[in-house]
């Protein structure tokens, strides 16, 4: 680490050298022009102009000899790393199976498509702007989706509805496109400034936002899985197994709820503190019930109520994870708070 004092110019602008070697490497000259970008957390991020350059990414690859889902994988992995245009050459000339699978793919990715078709080349780009997105709404929307997917998918084995099941199950890709629009522009954000300004957040902000929802995109999975495992009870679910199932399941939910709460709309932070004991509560209830399976008869119906339990357990830990990052952001605006106030009454006395 090197330091650097501010120097008074002109009377009116503060200026501060930058060492040498490091704008060097960073091709800086007289005349360069960088770019500066304030945190709310009262850094100060320095960009050389030659990474502005950066905005547009287009990649080129070679997939000749891959199957479909091979394909999907590198479109998909090109797609979260913030390419914005992606040129597949296929040497051997692509099949219908091929093509049905990129027109999948526009489907399940937000802002994908296919701008170019010749027998050899596919070329997809990304047609929405950061700036027309909004993280925290994206991740608003999947937070009500994952509820309401969670909700049905306990109603479904409760009440042995195998259709309700089905829609369940239909819903989680809605939840995987929101997931991957939130991470494309995570990882981009990591990379590229200017794209944590034109989504209008901050970096402290964008993760906490891509940390939810993640912790969502886990959670729908396990209410795809409770709903898939309503198809194997076969009304095989003991009266007073669905009653208890049905309270931990709803209280595992309720901690979700309430744990986003404090991250997207700001709640009280002593609440988390809250959600962090009724988890652990939740967690002792679910062993109990866990524990009551092994003198079940029905081996079958034992292991699929235990897998049950485990989706309830796993969707409060991820409740409790979101509580976690809702104190650590407290904290942090707590710190930079105390620091400002002190700054302040520094300058005051000086």
């Amino acid at each position: 680490m090197e330091t650097r004092k501010v120097q008074l110019s002109g009377g009116t602008t503060f200026t501060v050298s930058l060492p040498k070697q490091w704008a060097t490497e960073q091709g800086i000259s007289s005349g360069s022009t960088l770019y500066l970008h304030p945190d709310t957390d009262g850094t100060l991020l320095i960009e050389a102009g030659t990474h502005q350059k950066s905005e547009h990414r287009r990649v080129r690859m070679d997939v000749s000899g891959y199957d479909s889902e091979m394909l999907v994988q590198a479109v998909k992995s090109m797609y979260l790393v913030g390419v914005d245009e992606l040129v597949l050459v296929e040497r051997n000339g692509y099949d219908d199976d091929h093509l049905e699978t990129a027109m999948d793919l526009c489907a399940d990715l937000s802002g994908l498509e296919i701008m170019e078709t010749t027998e050899t080349k596919l070329v997809f780009q990304n047609i929405i702007d950061s700036s027309s997105i909004s993280i925290r709404k994206s991740v608003l929307r999947m937070k009500l989706i994952v509820l309401a997917m969670h909700r049905d998918a306990v109603r479904a084995v409760v009440n042995d509805d195998t259709a309700l099941a089905t829609r369940v199950r239909t819903r989680d890709g809605e939840v995987d496109k929101l997931f991957c629009l939130v991470t494309r522009q995570f990882e981009r954000a990591i990379e590229d400034l200017q794209t944590v300004e034109s989504l209008g957040t901050t970096r402290t902000e964008l993760f906490e936002y891509y940390h939810t929802a993640r912790q969502f995109e886990r959670i729908a999975d396990h209410a795809t899985k409770m709903a898939t495992l309503t198809m194997e009870l076969d009304g095989s679910f003991a009266d007073e197994t669905t009653d208890e199932f049905a309270r931990v399941a709803t209280d595992a939910r309720r901690i979700v709820e309430r744990a986003s709460e404090v991250v997207l709309s700001d709640v009280n932070v002593t609440t988390a503190f809250d959600i962090l004991s009724e988890a652990s509560d939740l967690d002792a209830a679910v062993n109990e019930l866990d524990k009551q399976l092994y003198g079940r008869e029905d081996a079958n119906a034992a292991f699929t109520v235990g897998l049950l339990l485990d989706s309830v357990r796993r969707t409060a830990a991820y409740g409790r994870n979101i509580a976690e990052m809702g104190i650590r952001q407290a904290v942090k605006q707590r710190e930079h708070e105390t620091a400002t106030r002190r700054e302040a009454t520094r300058m005051a006395e000086r």
